[in-house]
Formats: structure tokens, sequence, C-alpha cells
């Protein structure tokens, strides 16, 4: 399975390098092209489309693998494919209407970032088309979390949660490179959650969606020569979402309290991100501004005022996702004391990162 998890990142990997290409010159040729505005850092036109690619790397292999798994099923499993597979096949074949359920959402995302990145739709509209969607996805494709709660609470949670995180992402999406290197990042982390409890169907999405992040953060690490827009930023954040809530993070007893650190290792994995969602969110708030419209409070902002380059912000941001990552990867599976101290990291990195975003008058923006 190793061998299966390194072809799925490759193969997502490769449709969505050869797929950014393709979408770069196709987005140059319609003029679909993102426009310097005091919100962004870019100081000429850059193709969009990118997202176009981030797609066909998860859609594309997901229903080729499900329409395999079909035939498969039902004709026997040809003798070059490895018999484990056959093992799972019946457990794909009955989660295929979930399969086709959450791509279905994520497309969604993307023909809505489509339309966004090209005409504007407005942050009241957007916001409630994206909760319809996340709250049919959760309704109709049973993905829920903390089910404990009962099914009314256990949906309005899981949907508010699907919603912050994509809309994280949409936010990161500020600085070239930075979306996509935080969403690799995470997806790692929640793969190795997976990997460690033996979900061969999540890990298999966790490895497209890593696989078409890195292929397009080759076109996207700074200096961009395209950025992936809406239709990638949300499309990216709702599969890490969607994800995050179908990894099981503990297989213990129900009755030890230690499930409460499977629950919040997304929580810990996601922190960066999402800390700089609340904390952009408070401070448009605290100034009677719209808390949907784009500014540059944002985190890799005031690293650029306090002298970084755009280069140097990002790697910083990605090593502070990356020291919450790694004790989310271990969080599920250590007692009450070593818990303790994971989150008094992930606690001391957000922690610094309010200090550096601390300002004065002269950093208001």
């Amino acid at each position: 399975m190793d061998r299966a998890a390194l072809l799925a990142v490759a193969v997502a990997f490769f449709l969505s390098f050869f797929g950014t290409a393709m979408a770069r010159r196709l987005a140059v040729m319609t003029g679909y092209l993102a426009h310097p505005t005091s919100d962004r850092l870019h100081k000429q036109s850059t193709p969009l489309l990118g997202g176009v690619g981030i797609v066909l790397g998860i859609v594309l292999p997901s229903l080729l693998a499900l329409a395999l798994a079909a035939v498969w099923y039902a004709n026997g499993v040809p003798s070059y494919v490895s018999p484990q597979i056959g093992l799972h096949l019946g457990g794909i074949v009955h989660r295929t209407p979930l399969a086709l359920g959450i791509l279905a959402g994520g497309l969604g995302m993307h023909v809505m970032g489509l339309v966004d990145d090209k005409k504007g739709l407005g942050a009241i509209f957007k916001l409630a088309l994206q909760f319809l969607i996340c709250g049919l996805v959760v309704w109709l494709c049973d993905v829920r979390l903390l089910q404990l709660l009962g099914r009314p609470a256990s949906i309005i949670l899981t949907t508010f949660w699907l919603v912050a995180v994509t809309n994280s992402f949409n936010f990161l999406d500020n600085m070239d490179g930075l979306s996509a290197g935080v969403a690799a990042i995470c997806t790692a982390a929640l793969l190795v959650a997976a990997v460690t409890s033996g979900q061969i169907f999540v890990g298999a999405w966790l490895c497209l969606l890593l696989g078409s992040c890195l292929g397009f953060l080759l076109h996207n690490f700074p200096p961009a020569k395209i950025f992936m827009g809406d239709a990638g930023s949300l499309v990216i954040g709702y599969f890490l979402a969607v994800l995050s809530v179908l990894t099981t993070y503990y297989h213990g007893p129900p009755d030890s309290h230690l499930w409460i650190n499977g629950a919040l290792t997304p929580l810990v994995a996601l922190a960066v991100p999402l800390y700089d969602t609340i904390s952009v969110i408070a401070l448009r708030l605290a100034e009677r501004r719209n808390p949907m419209i784009g500014d540059t409070r944002h985190f890799s902002h005031r690293l650029l005022r306090r002298g970084m380059s755009t280069r140097k912000a990002v790697l910083t941001i990605y090593l502070a996702t990356t020291a919450t990552a790694i004790g989310a990867t271990i969080l599920p599976h250590v007692d009450e004391a070593r818990a303790i101290l994971i989150f008094g990291q992930a606690l001391a990195v957000v922690l610094m990162i309010a200090l550096l975003e601390s300002t004065g008058a002269k950093d208001k923006a």
C-alpha cells in the first residue's frame, strides 16, 4: 500500500502541475487575470485559473478509482493488481455514493470560485453558498464530527467547521505560495493520522490532495506565475475540512477521556490558518468593517512590514504550521501529560504569532 500511496501522490502531482500550466495559458488567452488591488501584493496582472489544476489532480483520479473499483468488484481483480486492493473493493463500492457527494461539493466550491474570480459574487452571497454546499454535504453524506452530541448538534457544528476551514484557506491565499504550502503541510499531518489508523479510503484522498497542492505550488511559489484564486483556495480548504472530519483519530474504548485528544487533533493541525482567520476577522470587526472584505492585516503582511521578503515570510509560516502539525500527528497516541505538552507547544506557536501581529499605529493598513 506504500507504493499505492506514492502512486496516488505522483498522479495528482503531475495532473496538477501540467493542468496548471495549461490553465495558465488559457487564462492569458481569455484575459482571466488577477489585477493589482489595494489588498494584494502583486504589482502586475497575473493569470488566475490555477484552481483548475488542483481540481484535476483531485477529481480525475478519484472518479477513475471509483470506476475501476466498481468494475473490479463486479468482474474480479486483474492479475497485475495487488491482491490487497481486492480486500478493500467492497468498502470502496459501499462508500461510492459518499465519495460522489463529497466530490460534487468540491466541484460546487470550484464553480463558485470561478464565477467569483471573474465577476465577484459579493461576500454575503458567497458565504451563504458555502453554508448551503457544506450543509448539504454534511446532511446527505453523513459527514459529521462529535456525533455523541446528537444528530442536530453534530450537523450544525460540522457545517460551521467546514465553512470555517474552507474560508481559512481562502483568507490565507494572500501571498505567493502561502495557501497551497500550508495546505500541503496540514494534509501531510492528517495523512499520518489516517495511515496510522489504517484508513485506506481517507488516506487515498489525502494523497491526492497532497500531490495536487505540491504540483500547483511549483507554479505558485514566490514569485508566482499563476494564482489559484477562489476556485482553488475554496477547494483545498473544503477538502481539508471534509477529510479532517472523516479521519478517525481515536480507536480506544468509548468511555475513555482520551477521545478528547483525537477530537482536538485537527484543531491543532490547522491551528495556524484558523488563528490567522480569527485574528483578521476580529481586527476588522473591531474597526467596524466587513470581515469578509480583504485587506493587508494578515500574519503574512505583518512579517513583510517587519522587513522580511515574501519568500522568508512564507517559509516562516510554513515552519509555524509544521510545528503544530507535528504535534497533531502525535496527539491521538499519547497520555494526558504528553497531550498537555503538545497543547502547550501549539499555544506557544499561536502566541508567538500574536506577538508578531501586535501592532502600533504604524502597522495599520
